[in-house]
């Protein structure tokens, strides 16, 4: 058994995740690797199992995983104050950089060059999202009923259009069920109650739920006070908060149902919009969920009365990104001391397998979406009865969007390069076709 960790000092701690924070790219796998080698290997702060438990607990939280995981370090080093450094230093650089980008993609965005420029990134983008699938249902889809209820779910959000949450909802509580009869079906061993003469620590747990819901609710005050439940600030803000409950299996997974409220139901950016901002947190350290702020901001700048444009987004992207991840902090400092008896729940880990072969077909409807509105101009809707599928005009084809994609294929698939070699190849192929034209 592995010997036990050594705590380190808290300006120890804060140095480590500064660092962390700063080189966090490459998704979750990679931030969960980059802290992996950081925290368990070269400091031996804490033991492989912790670490992997903690990982296992983090995959049952809303939210973005590795960011929650770097919280719990914290939480497990130094208490409260250390889950908020480890946290907040996470996401600081990669929120900071989005932006700074941001801006300038709202100050260029008329330019012929950078059109050119981000039509190369959303190629490949498809690339990275296909790549994303793959990975992931190579891994969730390991029994019939999970590739069943991934095929169901992706029919439920492409074809009849219904609301993300409700088709997660329904999954989890199906899993949940057949867990306790036929755990095999999900790929689960038998359920035990290894977890349960845990301490049940009801105080913390209430104490930190009151703290940090009137934390998370604060700003939401504040807006409401402010401005009105009308304002585009409120409406962000509500839509945000919702997100940050139902952002089980990653920021692919919720990208579905973030686009199609964001674009179709408020109306608040376009379809290649929403694949800019992907790309662009493709490029930034910390959780890929940091493409709220970009959608936050967006919205606030077209509709910034009674503010300056400028200020109404700097306000869009602060809230988006407040609501967004405090609620990961609530659920670390309330949950984390029930770690071994959530990981014990089979009702939890059926729940759980059956949402993540969910989100396997959320993030194929994800994929197809972004595909037919990079690749075509113009796409509209086929509806028959209960039926809604994307009917794309085929004299609509841009042709450069299909080299480029064809191009991110054979970079991802073939070379297997990384996410920022990919993205930096096509956005200058973008430009340089441009150049050609």
């Amino acid at each position: 058994m592995a010997e036990s960790a050594q705590t380190p000092a808290f300006r120890e701690l804060v140095s480590a995740f500064a660092r962390i924070g700063c080189l966090s790219f490459g998704g979750p796998a990679g931030q969960v690797a980059l802290m992996h080698r950081e925290i368990v290997e070269e400091r031996r702060w804490l033991t492989e199992d912790q670490f992997l438990n903690a990982l296992n607990f983090c995959h049952l939280l809303p939210g973005p995983e590795a960011q929650q995981l770097a919280t719990w370090i914290g939480w497990r080093l130094h208490g409260w104050r250390g889950g908020l450094a480890a946290g907040l230093l996470f996401i600081l650089p990669g929120a900071m950089v989005i932006l700074a980008l941001t801006l300038a993609y709202v100050l260029a965005a008329q330019a012929t060059w950078f059109a050119a420029l981000f039509l190369g990134v959303k190629a490949a983008v498809l690339a990275i999202v296909l790549q994303a699938l793959i990975r992931i249902g190579g891994r969730a889809l390991d029994t019939p009923l999970r590739q069943g209820l991934a095929g169901a779910a992706f029919l439920a959000l492409f074809v009849l259009d219904l609301p993300f949450p409700w088709v997660v909802g329904i999954a989890a509580v199906l899993g949940a069920l057949v867990a306790r009869v036929r755990p095999s079906w999900l790929g689960l061993s038998p359920p035990t109650d290894g977890g349960a003469k845990a301490a049940s620590p009801w105080a913390a747990s209430v104490r930190s739920i009151l703290v940090w819901g009137l934390i998370w609710g604060a700003p939401m005050a504040a807006v409401f006070l402010a401005v009105g439940p009308d304002h585009v600030l409120w409406k962000i803000g509500v839509f945000f908060s919702q997100l940050a409950v139902v952002t089980f299996g990653g920021a692919y997974a919720v990208l579905a149902y973030m686009a199609q409220e964001a674009v179709q139901g408020f109306g608040w950016l376009s379809t290649p919009e929403m694949a800019d901002g992907l790309g662009l947190a493709e490029t930034t350290p910390g959780p890929l969920i940091m493409v709220t702020q970009f959608v936050g901001f967006l919205a606030a700048y077209r509709a910034p009365e009674p503010f300056t444009p400028l200020v109404a987004g700097l306000l869009g992207a602060g809230l988006t990104t407040w609501v967004t991840f405090a609620p990961c902090f609530l659920w670390i400092f309330s949950l984390a001391p029930w770690i071994e008896r959530l990981q014990a729940s089979a009702f939890l880990r059926g729940a759980l397998s059956a949402l993540t072969a969910a989100v396997v077909g959320a993030i194929a409807s994800l994929s197809l979406w972004f595909a037919l509105h990079v690749l075509f101009a113009q796409v509209g809707t086929l509806q028959a009865g209960p039926l809604r599928l994307p009917a794309p005009e085929t004299a609509s084809l841009d042709s450069r969007a299909a080299i480029l994609t064809i191009v991110a294929l054979a970079l991802v698939f073939g070379l297997k390069w990384g996410v920022l070699r990919v993205l930096a190849s096509c956005a200058v192929g973008g430009l340089l076709l441009l150049i050609l034209s």
